[in-house]
């Protein structure tokens, strides 16, 4: 039996609903044994970050080439990158290990509000990662910002955008549209070939803190697998759906709250 196995490069959630910790929580509830490599600790928690302090990019290096010397990986996820000396790192360590999936999550703002890429490294993950991603996960206002252009506001707006992403490199894009507005929160599939949207009924709840990276992590767990990309994200949309629709289970903080990692067991 082989056992499937993600790796998430991301920084770490203090407050354990979003980053590394929702990340392994994802892979868990999945079926996915989780490998880690930590590009940054935060202070943080449902009301927002009050500090984050970068892991020398070396040091990131180092993680990603002890788990990757040792364990069968087949995905990584990618999210909080924090700093341009950490973007190098990582995508060196890509470039020289070659894993078959990677899902890229452009995290720059936390659900908070709070930045958490310094905007000199916008760049840097622009041309540097996204030529290395299987998919990139951003949601309506990263792909405006990766793109320097307003935030599409309908759907010939985002397939747009969409194919101006695929332009950077990447070889599909799944823009998220939990920012939008409407009774469905509908994301946008777009490769090369073709768009596909995928809808869900849009659920009202505060409790959203670690919506991004767990589906990303949803995504590269599903890939590990060994699904298609399309049925990975479908799979993924649906799991985070009912997991925004768990929130409200738990009280957690005075914030944002958790989604519901662990929905399908209690």
């Amino acid at each position: 039996m082989t056992t499937p196995v993600a790796l998430t490069i991301a920084g770490s959630d203090s407050s354990g609903g979003a980053g590394i910790q929702a990340d392994l929580k994802t892979f868990a509830a999945l079926g996915v044994y989780g490998a880690s490599a930590i590009t940054a600790l935060t202070a943080q928690n449902t009301r927002g970050v009050t500090g984050i302090h970068a892991v020398p990019a070396e040091f990131v290096t180092a993680q990603i080439d002890a788990v990757f010397s040792d364990l069968d990986i087949g995905a990584v996820k990618i999210g909080m990158v924090a700093q341009v000396a950490s973007i190098d790192a990582i995508a060196a360590a890509l470039s020289r290990w070659a894993p078959g999936h990677v899902v890229l999550d452009p995290v720059m703002v936390a659900t908070s509000g709070d930045r958490l890429l310094a905007s000199e490294a916008v760049d840097a993950l622009r041309t540097k990662l996204i030529p290395l991603a299987s998919v990139i996960t951003p949601n309506l206002p990263e792909a405006a910002a990766l793109l320097d252009e307003p935030v599409a506001a309908s759907e010939a707006e985002i397939e747009s955008q969409g194919h101006r992403l695929l332009a950077l490199g990447c070889r599909a894009v799944l823009i998220k549209g939990g920012h939008g507005e409407g009774a469905e929160s509908t994301d946008y599939l777009v490769d090369a070939q073709n768009t596909i949207a995928l809808a869900a009924p849009r659920v009202a709840t505060r409790n959203t803190h670690g919506t991004g990276c767990s589906l990303s992590s949803a995504v590269a767990a599903e890939l590990a697998k060994g699904e298609d990309l399309e049925l990975a994200v479908r799979n993924a949309k649906a799991w985070i759906s009912a997991a925004i629709a768990a929130a409200d289970r738990f009280s957690v903080g005075h914030g944002h709250g958790p989604i519901h990692h662990f929905h399908r067991f209690y």
